[in-house]
């Protein structure tokens, strides 16, 4: 089995200060430095250090070349990761002393992915195989539509979050990803119950409360505890939990075995520095859970 991941990649510009700016306001930088980012970069990347093989499908410009490097060192097979005229998508980042973080993101060769492109690469794809999807590119719709006609599991973060983009991607999704505040935005935009949201599979990440999974076809729930740590930074920390997600499930594991190591995975990620450079390896996962109860 493998995961396809139609996902960002952008060059993430990290400013460490020491609380996040308000409207108006001109704050200096303690601190600062450059990195992969991206949700679908941080996703290929916990998901292959996790074990599984994934495929990304993505758009990079003329100066992010290292970033094709950086996912393939990691274990990404980036054939369809395309060079085109316009520059890499990017993040600013501030992230205060608690681990908070402020994000402005520019799209840049995310937005100019083809559907060509997207058609090549999921040419061999099929039953058994999962398709992840985020709001930071183009064709999530499209490409949701041509794996599910193939059998493919599709997988939708609906981060950044957008209610209308969201609602129109429950028809062709399996397992809807959100974060607390954003299942509730997206249950107020519906008109309904988070509980009744129209879609198969739902995981909620909830912090410190840990994550729930609803399976409204078996009516089953499923939840798991988060691990307390000490945060340094929490960019990127739903990625790592979703891409952990996925290659857990990838690898014919359970639900329950899925939720536990993606909690495991994203609580090692938050102490440290960085987003797709912070991803943990499994046997890292294997070792923090191997102290935990």
């Amino acid at each position: 089995m493998a995961i396809y991941n139609l996902g960002s990649i952008n060059i993430d510009h990290f400013y460490q200060v020491d609380h996040l700016p308000k409207p108006g306001e001109t704050l200096a930088s303690q601190g600062y430095h450059v990195g992969l980012g991206g949700k679908g970069a941080n996703q290929s990347i916990a998901a292959a250090l996790a074990g599984a093989k994934v495929h990304h499908i993505g758009a990079v410009g003329a100066d992010g070349g290292w970033c094709k490097s950086r996912l393939s060192d990691a274990g990404v097979n980036t054939d369809h990761i395309a060079t085109i005229a316009t520059a890499t998508g990017h993040a600013n980042i501030c992230v205060d002393p608690e681990g908070e973080n402020l994000i402005i993101l520019y799209s840049g060769a995310n937005a100019d992915i083809s559907e060509a492109q997207v058609k090549d690469a999921l040419r061999g794809s099929g039953s058994g195989d999962h398709l992840l999807l985020q709001n930071e590119t183009t064709l999530t719709y499209e490409a949701a539509q041509m794996a599910r006609a193939a059998g493919v599991f599709v997988i939708y973060s609906a981060a950044p979050f957008d209610a209308s983009r969201a609602i129109a991607m429950l028809p062709v999704i399996d397992l809807l990803a959100v974060n607390e505040v954003e299942a509730e935005q997206l249950s107020a935009a519906l008109g309904t119950a988070v509980e009744t949201i129209e879609v198969p599979h739902l995981v909620i990440t909830r912090g410190a409360k840990g994550a729930i999974w609803l399976d409204r076809q078996a009516g089953a729930e499923h939840q798991a505890p988060a691990f307390r740590v000490d945060p340094v930074d929490t960019t990127g920390a739903g990625d790592c939990f979703i891409g952990n997600v996925v290659a857990t499930l990838d690898q014919g594991q359970d639900v329950d075995t899925a939720l536990r190591r993606a909690s495991a995975a994203s609580a090692i990620q938050v102490t440290r520095e960085g987003t797709s450079s912070a991803m943990p390896r499994s046997d890292e996962v294997d070792d923090f859970l191997a102290t935990r109860p």
